[in-house]
């Protein structure tokens, strides 16, 4: 089983790479993938904050298959064979 992780404006830099493929053995938690991909691009740990959803929440925008998480599952989101997830950062100002 595969899913593909695509990171977008500073989060590219942060993974070193724009697309990368994540074995998964079994259906995971989006939450479950986002900690292995923080143990595999240790830079990432600060904006990956998912033992702090609401950080996590203003921080960037997540999309599983083009859907935002906040209309599916959230962090729970079941993660399967073929899934696209796409990480995108917010930005904010005053």
């Amino acid at each position: 089983m595969s899913a593909k992780a695509r990171f977008v404006g500073s989060l590219r830099s942060l993974s070193g790479e724009e697309l990368v493929t994540l074995d998964l053995q079994k259906r995971l938690s989006l939450k479950e993938v986002m900690k292995r991909i923080v143990e595999e691009r240790p830079r990432l740990n600060g904006v990956f904050a998912v033992s702090k959803p609401e950080k996590l929440r203003s921080a960037m925008l997540i999309l599983v298959n083009g859907k935002e998480i906040s209309v599916l599952n959230g962090l729970e989101t079941t993660i399967k064979d073929g899934d696209e997830l796409v990480f995108v950062p917010v930005l904010h100002g005053g």
